[in-house]
């Protein structure tokens, strides 16, 4: 046996077995699509709270993917072993937001997709995906969901908040009311125009309304 039949690798043979420019082009079209990817989630992001950290996730889980999947086309033991390397992994980050899990997937399934060698498809693919997002993530909304809470001192005050509410929005749903000995707490429900919050300095001023509070929030969440 001679030295070098001792460090004879199957392994460092294989090594040989992919291609570098299939490598470099796979991963140049996974790093394109999945600057899209972010520049499509920053365009129909639908709050104020931009993370930085999620946006680049995106870009990294297509590149990581691409690299998977190819590697896993390859060799069908490798594919195989890392199904199971794969089923340990656990991930814990909550979802904050149900459009980042669109996010998520897409990132993924471009990944897959390349790494496969199905780059045309990857392409076309994300062009209508990033168009139907950006037509339908853009669309104004003309009404806003608040919450209105009230402390009141007796039912004429209540009566005349009401009053106030009802002539502004054109109709509101009263979400809760509590009465104790110390006054009235009512949440009421609505939807306004282009923010315009003014009545409730009105609301604050009838007599028996010690408390006007309006909260802002996306109905989808709260039930």
């Amino acid at each position: 046996m001679s030295f070098n039949d001792i460090f004879k690798s199957s392994f460092l043979e294989s090594v040989s077995e992919f291609s570098m420019i299939d490598t470099l082009l796979g991963l140049a079209a996974a790093l394109a699509i999945s600057l899209f990817i972010f520049i499509v989630y920053k365009k129909t992001l639908a709050g104020v709270m931009y993370s930085d950290n999620f946006a680049l996730t995106l870009v990294g889980m297509s590149l990581v993917t691409t690299l998977v999947i190819m590697a896993v086309t390859s060799n069908v033991v490798l594919s195989l072993g890392m199904v199971g390397a794969l089923s340990i992994v656990r991930f814990r980050t909550a979802i904050k937001e149900p459009m980042e899990i669109v996010f998520l997937f897409w990132a993924l399934a471009i990944g897959i997709v390349i790494g496969a060698g199905m780059i045309p498809l990857a392409i076309i693919g994300s062009v209508i995906i990033g168009v139907i997002l950006l037509l339908f993530g853009n669309r104004k909304v003309h009404n806003n969901p608040y919450l209105l809470v009230l402390n009141l001192q007796d039912e004429k005050a209540e009566e005349a908040a009401l009053h106030i509410l009802q002539q502004v929005v054109d109709r509101f749903a009263v979400k809760s009311k509590t009465v104790n000995a110390a006054g009235i707490e009512l949440t009421a429900e609505f939807r306004i125009k282009d923010a315009a919050t003014a009545f409730i300095n009105q609301i604050h001023d009838v007599s028996g309304v010690e408390n006007a509070i309006l909260v802002s929030y996306n109905g989808e969440y709260m039930s």
